[in-house]
């Protein structure tokens, strides 16, 4: 979901350090949550997490340039699922930011569009999971079918939001991109339900972690 270099150019970027500044500010409305509802020690030991597996994505796991950007196996809506959506959230924007800084320096001035295609849809996948999951439902409960909903949530977001920077850089002449990497990344849709499930699953085995800090307390409860 990187944003080639030169999609987005001169003053046009400035509209993605808006929309950075936007995600944000809904990151940092999370964030207060989650130390109400933890304190801050889970909440900075998740995000530490997230942004160690956020940056292993990134930089292990098979990623391709197709189109526009690249297609990488995010699995944000299983970030969201074992941690929380402020630390999915915090560390999907720091391990962005590592991975320009140490990793790919000419990604950095895309850093706004990268981390807005990153969040937004996470946090839409943080408002459907309060319509499709019972509130008294675990994490670890979940079906198929609630995972992919979820999955394909996120990851469509991802697409929406890379044809909207390649058409407004590009105008009708990033069509064809957008095309073709919005067909590769329905292969992540079909993946990312299955890895959730398989994590989850995982975690109904250790049920000692409920109440640690170290997962948000929806995963077992």
């Amino acid at each position: 979901m990187h944003i080639e270099p030169g999609i987005v150019a001169g003053a046009k970027i400035a509209l993605s350090h808006a929309t950075a500044a936007a995600a944000g500010a809904v990151t940092l409305k999370l964030a207060s949550d989650g130390l109400r509802e933890r304190g801050l020690p889970s909440l900075a030991l998740r995000s530490a997490l997230t942004t160690a597996l956020v940056l292993a994505f990134f930089e292990v796991l098979p990623h391709h340039p197709v189109g526009v950007s690249e297609v990488h196996l995010i699995l944000g809506s299983t970030l969201f699922l074992l941690f929380g959506a402020a630390p999915a959230a915090i560390g999907l924007a720091l391990g962005l930011l590592v991975q320009g800084l140490v990793f790919a320096p000419l990604d950095l001035p895309q850093y706004g569009m990268n981390v807005t295609t990153l969040l937004v849809p996470l946090f839409a996948v943080s408002a459907l999971a309060r319509r499709i999951i019972a509130p008294g439902t675990a994490y670890v409960d979940l079906h198929y079918g609630q995972a992919l909903a979820l999955s394909a949530a996120y990851q469509g977001g991802v697409v929406a939001w890379v044809a909207f920077w390649a058409i407004y850089g590009q105008g009708v002449a990033g069509i064809d991109g957008v095309a073709s990497f919005g067909l590769a990344y329905m292969l992540v849709v079909l993946i990312e339900p299955l890895v959730d499930l398989a994590v989850l699953a995982g975690a109904k085995s250790l049920r000692g972690l409920r109440g640690s800090g170290l997962v948000t307390p929806r995963l077992f409860a």
